[in-house]
């Protein structure tokens, strides 16, 4: 399967279940693969053929700004949904990472994996 992949979106955003967290904004990084539909055909230069990452991102910064979510797995799967459903994407990977939430620790989160390769 081909896959487009988008490395290291940081966004600015309320996440979490302690009440500070639902204050102060946190940087989240996310990373993508999305799997191209019809990706046995071959491709020529039009856009409509895949998907279109910059709309990917689009629609990911204005869905997180409407939306708020505690958890990270929650969050992770929101985005999945939202990439299969409106870019109707076949399967998709998405990791959400919260970045220095804790002390000697770099980076905390999950990845995910929805859909078909096949």
């Amino acid at each position: 399967m081909d896959t487009i992949f988008i490395s290291d979106l940081r966004l600015d955003i309320l996440i979490g279940v302690y009440d500070w967290e639902r204050r102060v904004p946190q940087t989240v990084q996310l990373d993508l693969e999305i799997g191209i539909p019809d990706a046995s055909r071959p491709r020529s230069d039009r856009i409509r053929e895949t998907i279109d990452y910059a709309r990917v991102i689009e629609r990911i910064k204005a869905s997180l700004k409407q939306d708020r979510f505690l958890l990270v797995e929650r969050l992770a799967e929101h985005l999945a949904q939202l990439v299969m459903t409106e870019f109707k994407a076949p399967w998709v990977k998405v990791s959400v990472s919260k970045l220095a939430v804790e002390k000697d620790v770099k980076r905390v989160g999950i990845t995910i994996e929805r859909g078909s390769k096949s």
